[in-house]
């Protein structure tokens, strides 16, 4: 009898043969339900569940809002229960909770007050339903990392005393769209975490969305984001100022309305991006710093652009252009800006530009994403778009001393060509020109035409090079 010959398919298992670590690290880029059916697979993965350092819930993983299931709402509740059980001696470090349905608020409760107990470094939560956090537990010697999100909120009158450290290792913290019971609720507990260096505040939209009390202040912060929704709810907003003391704050990425009043300490900033809007469209108005601007008819900016002069990079908005020019009475000098980069809009103008160039003396790079913006009568000597009345040499490019021109989303059309003829006329010192082609012009035809347009241009400088890339914008 001939001996069966055995196939070698040449597959083979390299994931079982890995190292406890390594395998523990792989599951734990996983959702924790996923990582819990590997250990149907072997032998190997029986206990697969117990490598993991972190623990990731998320309800919509067990139960199928677009499809018929027989799995009861409890089911969730008890694998977030069995698995908290299971791992009651491992090395999980990060917890992250979304609920989308209805909570068993005792259990919930119950496994936020297990992973501060158990010295996790991370916790997250979201969910779609409100939930009060017990104040009285919510304190952790080892956690490194919060995030509140939407239905979670701490408790109003709970116990958050002025001067208690609740979290005296929290570097990192996140309040998305989150409320606070009260407005010391979250001054207290910013001030309870003595070591803080990143804060992200999104507000505006969501169940509490508006419940930030406009008021930022923190010695050890370095790193602020305050991200606004835009929400018509914040047209019932009471609040009309902003306080941020934050002295050894670096970086700064603020949206929002613009306000009437602003108090800031940013001493130490190094780089800013500004998102201010107005509460109403100006599209029936003609701003201009020739006629007499009521600021406070649209809010006053002023102090908010003075706090952030002494920054090395700043990002502007459209929106913020249009702030800058109707909200601000005047601008500062910006002696310590290298970097610029600002975005167009068809329905904004420039109006602001050429002061905003000539109070930057120290200014190297200039980022202009997309050249198409509003012409207005007074669009400043930055623009190409209206003849200019005054002589070239008080144009604002001449004292420019700007290196690198950098032009996002080129679409090659002859007011972009205008625009970018210019820039390269006026600026003595160019050395390099980036433009970013439209996507849609990267056909070889179309990229030849614009591409050999922009070569043909004359140039101030004879140290100007001009290199292309295709722009997504």
């Amino acid at each position: 009898m001939a001996s069966r010959k055995v196939v070698d398919t040449g597959v083979r298992d390299l994931i079982s043969s890995l190292p406890d670590e390594v395998l523990g690290n792989i599951l734990s880029l996983v959702p924790t339900k996923l990582a819990a059916s590997t250990s149907v697979l072997s032998k190997r993965w029986k206990h697969s569940l117990s490598l993991v350092n972190i623990l990731d819930f998320d309800d919509s993983m067990l139960l199928y809002p677009n499809k018929v299931s027989d799995l009861p709402r409890s089911c969730f509740f008890d694998f977030v229960d069995n698995t908290l059980a299971l791992l009651v001696n491992s090395q999980v470090k990060k917890f992250t909770l979304k609920c989308r349905y209805n909570l068993d608020t005792s259990r919930v409760d119950r496994w936020i007050r297990t992973v501060l107990e158990r010295g996790f470094l991370e916790l997250h939560l979201t969910s779609h339903e409100d939930h009060c956090i017990d104040s009285e537990f919510f304190t952790s010697n080892t956690l490194v990392n919060l995030t509140l999100s939407h239905g979670f909120y701490l408790e109003e009158g709970g116990c958050l005393p002025n001067g208690s450290v609740f979290f005296p290792a929290l570097k990192t913290l996140t309040l998305i769209a989150t409320g606070y019971g009260a407005d010391y609720m979250f001054d207290s507990l910013i001030s309870g975490c003595p070591v803080l260096e990143e804060l992200f505040i999104r507000y505006g939209d969501g169940p509490h969305g508006i419940d930030w009390i406009m008021v930022v202040s923190g010695q050890s912060i370095k790193r602020l984001t305050i991200s606004s929704g835009f929400s018509t709810k914040e047209r019932e907003f009471d609040r009309t100022s902003v306080l941020f003391e934050i002295p050894s704050l670096l970086f700064l990425d603020y949206s929002g309305y613009v306000l009437e009043h602003y108090t800031v300490d940013f001493s130490s900033l190094l780089e800013a991006r500004l998102d201010l809007r107005l509460w109403e469209s100006p599209t029936e108005f003609n701003f201009d710093y020739e006629n007499d601007v009521d600021v406070d008819d649209f809010g006053d900016a002023t102090k908010l652009v003075v706090g952030l002069s002494n920054v090395k990079t700043l990002h502007l908005s459209s929106h913020s252009l249009e702030v800058l020019h109707s909200c601000c009475s005047s601008i500062p000098l910006f002696s310590n800006l290298t970097d610029l980069s600002f975005e167009s809009d068809e329905q904004r103008g420039w109006q602001v530009l050429p002061l905003l160039l000539k109070n930057s003396l120290n200014l190297e790079t200039l980022v202009i994403k997309g050249l198409v913006h509003k012409v207005t009568d007074k669009c400043g000597d930055a623009c190409a778009c209206i003849l200019q009345k005054k002589e070239e040499e008080e144009c604002c490019l001449w004292g420019c001393q700007v290196k690198v021109l950098q032009i996002t989303g080129y679409g090659g059309s002859c007011k972009e060509l205008k625009q970018i003829q210019h820039f390269l006329e006026k600026l003595k010192r160019l050395e390099i020109v980036k433009v970013g082609v439209q996507e849609d012009n990267n056909n070889h035809g179309e990229y030849l035409r614009v591409t050999n347009d922009l070569m043909k241009l004359p140039r101030v400088s004879s140290k100007c090079q001009i290199q292309f890339y295709v722009s997504h914008l």
